[in-house]
């Protein structure tokens, strides 16, 4: 380890070096000063990027792997927000339903009612029209004068009770 660090070491010292004749050879050859630079200054740039090539690639894999997992969240937060508004939705149905459900029972709870007084009230209209029935005599029927008396007697008792029912309705 310690000549690894001595190589590292040396190595800058030798470029310094190099540098420093090729500043005492520029004034020397005017054209040696413009091809120096433009050589040297590409192999800094190459050497810049293959020390900066291990640091990119690592860079890379991790932007690559947390761009993913950026991805892979946004997804799921989609999920979880269609999931609750689906929820939401559910529930504002639900209420709905609910709602609906108490106005159909009470609806049916009058029906009952509104069909127990029509069964009641039926009754009753039997019951006039069954004494209206035995009030007729239908052996006099073949008499013509006794069939006009019992039919305005039957007409009357009808009208009385046509009457009683429209006055309840």
């Amino acid at each position: 380890m310690a000549e690894a660090k001595a190589s590292k070491k040396a190595a800058p010292a030798r470029k310094v070096a190099r540098k420093k004749v090729a500043a005492k050879k520029a004034p020397a050859k005017k054209a040696a000063v413009k091809k120096a630079p433009g050589r040297k200054t590409p192999a800094k740039k190459v050497a810049a990027k293959r020390k900066a090539a291990p640091r990119a690639k690592a860079d890379l894999k991790a932007n690559a792997i947390e761009s993913g997992r950026k991805a892979l969240q946004a997804g799921l937060g989609v999920y979880g927000m269609a999931y609750d508004q689906i929820l939401e939705n559910l529930e504002t149905v639900q209420s709905q339903v609910d709602e609906a459900q108490a106005k159909l029972n009470e609806r049916r709870k009058q029906a009952e009612k509104l069909y127990e007084a029509l069964v009641k009230r039926g009754k009753a209209v039997e019951k006039d029209a069954l004494k209206a029935f035995e009030d007729l005599e239908l052996d006099a029927l073949t008499d013509r004068a006794a069939f006009d008396d019992q039919m305005a007697k039957a007409k009357s008792k009808f009208d009385a009770l046509r009457t009683k029912v429209s006055k309840l309705i």
